[in-house]
């Protein structure tokens, strides 16, 4: 039994080796490029929403409002970010249940690419808010000699969220495999249900812990990104 599908090769020619796990990945890919192309393409304020448009709604609108409760102010220039790793996790794990699909996310390398991402993200959203000075200065907090511990403290947060995901996923899959082995007809359905539940909960953990992240390194909101939302509340109150 194969722990990880980057040693099932599935084709290989002049020095290129395609395995499971990058040829899954592009799967992933093309279904959330592709439906969102479907759902969107002809997108007007006056037609009535389909089933799939509303479900895209809900799942932007609630990822709004997840940002929302962590960093009050203008939040929408991180839901592309964080909604992306959210949907491709998502995604990854759901498609567990088609018949010969091995998530991506059950793979250490696509992991610890995507802690890499959020792991990039962090500083160059803490350098386009607070400026290079301030945001190097949070590492020097509360005095000089924390520098190496918060940066190793960076670090680690990365390496958390790649083993945290591939543990959880790859569990998963070793042990509907071998419960298949055993009982092929009703224990495999229970962990498949299972697995769906814990792949969306860990897309989730995923997502959510990104922004932690983020809203460390960005810090609190400017006033000027308060004021209006102040506003808005004294005049609903009015």
């Amino acid at each position: 039994m194969e722990i990880t599908s980057d040693s099932h090769v599935l084709w290989e020619g002049y020095g290129i080796r395609l395995n499971a796990t990058v040829f899954f990945t592009w799967v992933v890919m093309a279904v959330l490029v592709v439906g969102s192309w479907l759902i969107t393409r002809k997108l007007e304020a006056t037609d009535a929403a389909s089933r799939w448009r509303t479900a895209l709604e809900v799942i932007v609108v609630t990822i709004e409002g997840q940002i929302a409760e962590m960093m009050p102010g203008e939040q929408r220039r991180f839901i592309p970010f964080v909604g992306t790793l959210f949907l491709f996790i998502a995604v990854s794990n759901l498609l567990l249940v088609v018949p010969g699909f091995s998530p991506p996310t059950a793979s250490l390398s696509t992991t610890t690419a995507l802690a890499l991402c959020v792991l990039v993200s962090v500083p160059a959203f803490g350098v386009a808010e607070r400026g290079v000075g301030g945001y190097l200065a949070q590492y020097l907090k509360p005095t000089i000699l924390m520098l190496p511990f918060n940066v190793i403290g960076e670090f680690s947060r990365a390496l958390a969220l790649a083993i945290r995901l591939y543990g959880n996923i790859m569990s998963g899959v070793v042990i509907a495999a071998i419960l298949l082995g055993v009982a092929p007809l009703l224990f495999p359905v229970v962990m498949d249900l299972l697995a769906l539940l814990t792949g969306m909960i860990q897309a989730y953990i995923f997502a959510v812990l990104a922004m932690v992240y983020i809203a460390s390194a960005v810090g609190p909101p400017k006033l000027r990104d308060i004021q209006p939302v102040e506003s808005e509340t004294l005049e609903e109150e009015r």
